[in-house]
């Protein structure tokens, strides 16, 4: 085993010879969004997106159903499979089987298996003092999928939300694996905030977000400060409450967004500075339009984490 539970890692990883290994992940949520199909491709993605930040790439997909008997046309649970089904195939992965059971509630996601080069993993420590933190997706999707289930978002916040969502982080990872990456993570449930603290604590650094240079979907922020937040946002900030500082001049709804839990997001990838700028190039030029600046990483003042 080369990846394990010894860290806060996003996936396994598992030497079957010196020239191969193979990436185990596994993610599945309710729905937060209201069509199906685009559920299936929410949730697929997000669960391919842990391969990409070890910097693998996913071969087969197994389905995790959950679904309630008699009380749903069960036409949504095919549309919520061919959403999936859709986003592995754009992901050159294969969908070979899955379980499903009999639930209250809808739940989807999936168990992915991936390969990677044994010497090429992407670990979330490593992060070396000076290096930078680029951030490949905008921020707010807990935050946009909150205020849509109250009918407070608008079209434009919800579909450039969708967007974001349903966008593989192949690109992103295959354009880091041309650098020289010295860790990685994907933004998910414990927000930019949480994921940095893994990154920070595991490292023996400390990393400082700008909060300026964060990359928003539109209207987040404003969404926040009305009180769009997720439960996991209030428990983001309760754990870190003593492993974060945060500076008094930031506006509250900017915190709440680097407190968001994220669904399907970004890569937040260290550096060495002077390889940041080539980096974020390439991820442009790749498709990679939000991929930004965000931070760096200092010797350790603690606490882990500040959000300047």
């Amino acid at each position: 085993m080369l990846v394990g539970t010894e860290t806060a890692d996003d996936a396994g990883v598992y030497r079957l010879r010196p020239d191969l290994a193979i990436v185990n992940t596994v993610d599945f949520f309710t729905p937060i969004v209201d069509d199906p199909y685009i559920f299936g491709q929410i949730s697929a993605a997000n669960s391919l997106s842990d391969v990409y930040a070890m910097g693998g790439e996913p071969k087969t997909c197994m389905n995790i159903v959950c679904f309630p008997k008699g009380k749903m046309d069960i036409e949504i649970l095919g549309e919520i499979l061919k959403g999936g089904a859709e986003k592995v195939l754009e992901s050159g992965a294969v969908v070979i089987g899955g379980h499903s059971i009999i639930d209250e509630e809808i739940k989807f996601g999936m168990a992915v298996t991936g390969v990677i080069h044994p010497d090429k993993i992407f670990r979330n420590v490593g992060v070396q003092e000076g290096d930078a933190l680029i951030l490949t997706k905008p921020l707010g999707t807990g935050i946009i999928t909150t205020a849509l289930k109250k009918g407070k978002a608008s079209e434009e916040s919800v579909a450039e939300a969708v967007k974001s969502m349903t966008t593989l982080n192949a690109a992103a990872s295959t354009v880091a694996r041309k650098h020289p990456v010295h860790a990685c993570s994907d933004v998910t449930g414990f927000g930019i905030l949480g994921h940095s603290l893994e990154m920070a604590s595991g490292s023996g650094v400390t990393l400082v977000i700008e909060s300026a240079k964060l990359p928003l979907l539109r209207g987040a922020p404003r969404l926040a400060e009305k009180g769009y937040i997720t439960g996991g946002c209030k428990r983001n900030k309760d754990y870190l409450s003593d492993k974060m500082v945060i500076d008094k001049s930031i506006r509250d709804g900017l915190v709440q967004v680097a407190l968001d839990p994220q669904t399907s997001g970004g890569l937040l990838i260290a550096v060495a500075k002077r390889h940041a700028a080539k980096l974020i190039d390439d991820l442009r030029a790749a498709g990679v339009a939000h991929a930004t600046e965000v931070g760096y990483a200092t010797s350790l003042q603690k606490p882990w984490v500040r959000l300047a």
